[in-house]
């Protein structure tokens, strides 16, 4: 299989059709997730995960979401933001620019750094606080991912370079989770941290992000590094063996390379935080990693048209393995993020009968997340930029 390619025009008609598709919201579900799941119900017989087959009284089913009119063209089952505060979004963004030099990642490239607006991102996405600290903990931490996927992972023209992949995030992976090393090597590994700005933006975004976190907060998102890690080293795979790999394949990768390493700190933002038997119990995991997989294929929606011709998402795989138009891909991307959307929603019904208050919560923080970033999608000039401009 091979990549379809795409001309200016063909791009600008995609880059249209997909911009349509984020920002028209006339059939959008509610940003509040309990508007789906419904009211908090009384439950007869005992609670609990695992629980929920030993009830007497079933759950009612979840509220109805109208259908979206037809209009032509893929609707998109995702909510809008729950708040837009733009002055709490720029004063983030300003600090995590500011701290950008500091660190010394993007040289030369921080005017489009700071366009793309991650301090907005995390704003949008984190409704449930208006402290600018905490919220730049997230930003600190969603930026030094971004730019590890730039310069180690997808731009060539930043240093990416896919042979080289492995090596490069298996040191990086040491800043993550510290490495002990003995005496006599340890002062080269400091040397790395000092040297390579991408490690020292994870060091100091994580040392930040510790003053909101506990242990197992840390500690899960120091394991889902590990996970994108895997992926990308997977994409790097694909790159350096000029394979493309089929739809299935592709959204294991996607699996693993979403949405989740800034997701999980939804919890830590807000101030509180889901029991590692609740947050690692295999249903939440199932509708935590159905929510990432799905808000990660907004990504793929949108910039797969700005992408190069050896970039993959799944509007591309799709076409590549079933010969069709981009057009027609897109819509199928649309249709493949609805089924996980309301996937997700199920889940949230069936968990939020049986969890905790504390899980019903997360549960509507990770709602909530997706509506934000939405909008951000629909909105940043990272993704809105000027055809042939490089990313920040």
């Amino acid at each position: 299989m091979f990549l379809p390619s795409l001309d200016s025009g063909s791009a600008g008609k995609l880059t249209g059709l997909a911009a349509t598709i984020l920002s028209d919201m006339v059939g959008a579900p509610p940003a509040e997730l309990t508007r789906l799941t419904g009211p908090t119900l009384r439950l007869n017989g005992p609670t609990g995960l695992g629980t929920a087959a030993l009830r007497i009284s079933p759950p009612s089913a979840p509220a109805a979401v109208p259908p979206a009119p037809d209009r032509g063209r893929p609707e998109l089952f995702c909510p809008g933001p729950v708040r837009d505060d733009p002055a709490l979004g720029e004063e983030v963004n300003d600090r995590v620019v500011e701290w950008a030099e500091q660190v010394g990642i993007y040289p030369g490239r921080l005017d489009r750094l700071r366009a793309g607006n991650f301090g907005r991102l995390i704003m949008l996405a984190h409704p449930a606080t208006s402290d600018p600290d905490r919220l730049l903990a997230a930003t600190k931490c969603v930026v030094a991912e971004w730019a590890a996927d730039d310069y180690m992972v997808d731009e060539v023209s930043l240093g990416a370079d896919p042979t080289v992949v492995g090596s490069r995030l298996a040191k990086l992976h040491v800043i993550v989770d510290p490495a002990r090393l003995p005496a006599r090597y340890a002062p080269q590994l400091d040397q790395y941290r000092r040297e390579e700005p991408i490690a020292t933006a994870f060091r100091s975004a994580m040392q930040h992000l510790s003053r909101y976190v506990s242990v197992p907060q840390l500690a899960r998102f120091q394991h889902q590094m590990s996970i994108l890690f895997v992926a990308w080293n997977q994409e790097a795979d694909w790159h350096v063996n000029r394979r493309t790999p089929p739809v299935w394949e592709y959204l294991v990768q996607r699996h693993l390379n979403s949405y989740l390493p800034p997701m999980i700190l939804v919890d830590a933002v807000a101030g509180y935080e889901l029991s590692p038997e609740e947050f690692f119990h295999p249903l939440v995991r199932r509708a935590f990693t159905t929510a990432g997989l799905a808000a990660v294929l907004l990504n793929d929606i949108y910039s797969g048209a700005q992408e190069s011709d050896t970039d993959f998402n799944l509007p591309r795989v799709i076409a590549a393995e079933h010969n069709c138009a981009l057009e027609e891909a897109i819509t199928r991307t649309v249709e493949i993020h609805n089924e996980l959307m309301h996937e997700f929603v199920a889940d949230a019904v069936t968990l939020s009968l049986t969890g905790s208050p504390m899980l019903r919560r997360f549960l509507a923080d990770t709602w909530a997340w997706l509506g934000g970033s939405r909008e951000w999608h629909a909105t940043t000039a990272r993704y809105h930029k000027q055809q042939g401009a490089d990313p920040a």
